[in-house]
């Protein structure tokens, strides 16, 4: 019995959250070329010393030059 009501936790659980999650694009104004965080468009043009995000995916334009090196890595920590 207790088996089946953690089981059935779990699905709830697992219900819930993907009910409620959102893709990060699906916030407002994100750049597509930061799939995974969410980052606006310029203007302003940022540097990565103005964000806090670092090691990011980097697809297409990268319109504020995130991934100087254009391995596909923004904001590398060296």
């Amino acid at each position: 019995m207790k088996t089946l009501l953690y089981f059935v936790l779990a699905i709830v659980t697992l219900v819930v959250f993907v009910g409620n999650a959102q893709p990060i694009q699906a916030q407002s104004n994100c750049d597509p070329s930061y799939p995974d965080i969410c980052i606006a468009p310029p203007p302003p043009d940022l540097d990565c010393k103005n964000i806090s995000h670092r090691n990011f995916r980097v697809v297409g334009d990268d319109p504020h030059r995130f991934d100087s090196d254009n391995d596909g890595i923004g904001c590398e920590a060296r």
